[in-house]
C-alpha cells in the first residue's frame, strides 16, 4: 500500500472521528433546545437591543418534523431496509454512504450478483446507510439522497433495489461534488425506475418527508461502531470487497466464493 493510500485512508479516518462527535454534539444539543421552525423570522428586543433568529433551513425544519417510517422497513424507527426472503436462514448486512465513490464501485460492481443470491433464498439482504460524508464535505446531498431512498422503499423493495442501483451508476466522479443535494436531479433519476414517480412518492422527496427517518438511520451508523463505507458483513462477518484499485469492487465470482466460504 502506498504511503498516499494511507495517508488517504489516516485522513477518512480523521473525518469519520470528527463526524461522529460532532453528531454526539448535536445530539445533546436537541436535546436541550426546542426551536420553533414555523418562524421565518422574529425580532426579540431584551433591554433596549434587538436580536434577529433566523428561519432554519428546510432540511434543519424537516429533520424536526414528525417521524415518518417508510413502509417495507424494519428495526427500531425502521432503520434497516431488508430486501429478499424473510425467513432466510443467512443475513447480508451492508453499509453505505450515498455520496460515498466506494459505494458507488460495490454497488455497480455487485448490486445485480447480490440481489439475485437474495432472490435465490441465499441470504437475505439489510441496507443500513449512513450521511457523514455531508457533515465531513458539506453539503446535503447524501441525506436527501436518504430521503429519496426512503420514497422509493415505501413504494417497494423491487422500486428500492431499483432506484439504489439507478443513484449509484450515475454517481459524482467526486464525493466531493454534491450532486444529490438536487431534488431535481433526485426526480430526473427516478425517472429510470418505471412506476416509481407516483404522487407520493414526488410529495415525499420535494417535502424532504422522511428527513426525520434519515436522522435516526444516520445516527444508527455511530451507535453501531461501524468504521466507514462501504462495510459488508455476511452474518456478522467481515468481508472486503473492494478491490484495492481505485473503486472498483471484487469481481462477482470472487464475491460469491467469499460468501460460499462463510455461510459453507
Amino acid at each position: 500500500m502506498s504511503g498516499s493510500k494511507k495517508d488517504q485512508q489516516r485522513a477518512a479516518r480523521e473525518r469519520l472521528r470528527a463526524e461522529r462527535d460532532a453528531a454526539a454534539r448535536k445530539a445533546k444539543v436537541r436535546g436541550r433546545l426546542l426551536v420553533s421552525t414555523a418562524v421565518v423570522a422574529a425580532l426579540a428586543v431584551v433591554g433596549g437591543a434587538a436580536w434577529y433568529i433566523a428561519r432554519p433551513s428546510a432540511d434543519a425544519a424537516a429533520a424536526e418534523g414528525p417521524l415518518v417510517r417508510p413502509a417495507h422497513t424494519t428495526g427500531a424507527d425502521g432503520v434497516v431496509v431488508p430486501y429478499g426472503k424473510a425467513g432466510s436462514e443467512h443475513v447480508l448486512s451492508i453499509w453505505l454512504d450515498p455520496r460515498c465513490p466506494y459505494c458507488a464501485g460495490v454497488e455497480t460492481g455487485l448490486g445485480k450478483t447480490m440481489k439475485q443470491q437474495a432472490d435465490a433464498g441465499t441470504y437475505r439482504i439489510e441496507y443500513h446507510f449512513a450521511s457523514f460524508l455531508d457533515g465531513s464535505l458539506g453539503g446535503k446531498g447524501s441525506k436527501r439522497a436518504l430521503n429519496a431512498l426512503g420514497a422509493a422503499v415505501n413504494e417497494s423493495p423491487e422500486k428500492f433495489m431499483e432506484y439504489l442501483n439507478v443513484l449509484y451508476a450515475n454517481h459524482p466522479e467526486k464525493e466531493t461534488d454534491d450532486k444529490f443535494g438536487s431534488t431535481a436531479t433526485l426526480l430526473e433519476l427516478a425517472d429510470q425506475v418505471e412506476g416509481l414517480r407516483t404522487p407520493a412518492f414526488n410529495k415525499a422527496v420535494k417535502e424532504l418527508t422522511y428527513m426525520p427517518w434519515v436522522e435516526k438511520v444516520s445516527q444508527q451508523f455511530y451507535e453501531q461502531d461501524i468504521n466507514g463505507t462501504p462495510t459488508v458483513l455476511i452474518d456478522g462477518k467481515k468481508i472486503q470487497v473492494n478491490s484495492g484499485k481505485g473503486i472498483e469492487s471484487i469481481s462477482p465470482g470472487q464475491f460469491t466464493k467469499l460468501v460460499d466460504e462463510h455461510i459453507g
